[in-house]
């Protein structure tokens, strides 16, 4: 049975007042190496189906994985029954209309497999021998997944989305393993993905990381690379609910009562924005839940999505917003969309030219194990992995040890001294939740080194 098939079957079985039902269909593939050898590769399939009930303004939700013909009843029963057992949803909404078949509904889906990896495989065969050449070893991965996402409700919604998303990670490692520089990309076909151009990078990286420099913890002009931009920007984004915004809970909350959207937070005229049109980083052009939540409601499956500003010109311009939510706090719906894109007007300058402008600085490479510390001021702790260098008349002339770092994102961006060029890049951090950024470099003078890490 076609996701599509199941989506109509559910749909006519239920007794429910309204009914929502999602259908994922996914497929992986991926290839795995260690020491310039491949290792593993392989395929996988799966799928999930999410049965939405409504009983006047009760919900009931049912997600079950691998569902087969003759257990589609029984997810929908389950959900009917949970409906009519639940106390009132008070995100309750009208459903929202659907207007006919989109996205190519009626389509067959293509799953991913292992020939997306055709002209990459060799490509990264020829990195595998160049590395060893170099006396560097290769460690890492690349994966490719397609989700197909098939809504339909008793309101007419027949929805779909297909989203490819790739990703490769690729660490470099000195014979003795005291030396390692990490790079990673997305993708949405890896038709895209230089590996050489990477490599060689990461092999620059681990001739820069032979002098060590021991610094003591502190603030230090910091070069920020788009990956460790976009864990911190990620971040900040998760933690932009309207609700808990109004409710005085976070960091966007207005002293006194209500929210901080049209205050400045940089005198740097940032935008921070999400576009599901945009190239690259396409997804979901309409609301997609599963679930309920602050954040979210099932009531606005099948929302229409657009370009929304959350910072625009410096100023916080939107929160995440339900229907439900913005009668609250009077503000737009603007529900989260699934990427994220940080620029600057006249931004155009590299990283290799920042780097070139420094007197004296720390370039990182990446951030990892980010904990936030404190929500009313967004403060996050976390530690600098796979390489900080340290700057000095504009050439890098070592590697320093790793640090703990205590910064907030939202003070952060009031103390932006210069913004590079955007570009698409992966986050190290959150890649397994968030992949699609497009986010430029940034200068900070005083980025706060909290104290030295261990960690190698």
């Amino acid at each position: 049975m076609t996701p599509q098939e199941t989506v109509e079957r559910a749909l006519s079985l239920s007794t429910a007042d309204d009914v929502i039902v999602i259908a994922d269909e996914g497929s992986t593939a991926n290839l795995r190496f260690a020491g310039n050898t491949l290792t593993t590769n392989g395929v996988a399939r799966s799928s999930q189906l999410t049965v939405i009930s409504i009983a006047g303004q009760s919900t009931g939700v049912v997600s079950r994985s691998a569902v087969r013909p003759d257990q589609i009843a029984d997810v929908v029963a389950a959900a009917d029954r949970a409906a009519r057992d639940a106390r009132p949803a008070e995100d309750a909404r009208p459903l929202i209309e659907g207007k006919g078949e989109s996205g190519g509904w009626s389509a067959p889906i293509e799953p991913t497999g292992i020939d997306v990896f055709s002209a990459f495989a060799p490509a990264l065969g020829e990195a595998f021998a160049a590395a060893e050449e170099g006396g560097r070893r290769l460690y890492g991965f690349a994966e490719h997944s397609l989700t197909s996402t098939f809504v339909g409700s008793s309101s007419g919604l027949r929805l779909r989305h297909d989203q490819p998303t790739g990703r490769l990670e690729l660490n470099a490692k000195s014979p003795d393993m005291k030396r390692s520089a990490w790079a990673g990309v997305a993708t949405r076909d890896f038709a895209d993905v230089d590996v050489a151009a990477l490599n060689a990078t990461l092999a620059g990286r681990l001739e820069w990381a032979v002098k060590r420099v021991d610094l003591p913890a502190g603030r230090y002009e910091t070069l920020l690379p788009p990956t460790a931009v976009a864990d911190l920007m990620i971040y900040l984004y998760w933690t932009a609910g309207a609700r808990d915004a109004a409710d005085g809970r976070t960091v966007f909350s207005a002293p006194g009562g209500g929210t901080r959207v049209g205050e400045e937070l940089s005198s740097t005229p940032l935008r921070l924005y999400s576009d599901p049109s945009a190239a690259g980083v396409e997804c979901a052009p309409f609301a997609v839940a599963h679930a309920g939540g602050r954040d979210s409601s099932v009531f606005d499956n099948g929302l229409p999505l657009s370009a929304t500003d959350w910072i625009s010109e410096g100023r916080l311009a939107n929160l995440l917003q339900t229907r439900y939510s913005a009668g609250l706090t009077g503000l737009p719906v603007t529900p989260a969309i699934d990427n994220l894109i940080m620029t600057a007007p006249g931004a155009d300058a590299s990283l290799e030219q920042m780097v070139a402008e420094t007197e004296r600085g720390l370039l990182l490479t990446c951030l990892w194990y980010i904990r936030e510390v404190d929500p009313q001021q967004l403060l996050l702790t976390g530690l600098t992995r796979d390489g900080v260098y340290l700057v000095e008349n504009g050439e890098v002339v070592g590697e320093v040890n790793n640090f703990r770092f205590n910064e907030s994102p939202v003070d952060l961006l009031g103390r932006v001294s210069q913004v590079g060029a955007s570009g698409q890049t992966l986050p190290r951090e959150w890649s397994d939740y968030f992949t699609r950024t497009v986010m430029p470099a940034l200068r900070v003078p005083d980025f706060n080194m909290s104290t030295v890490s261990q960690a190698n």
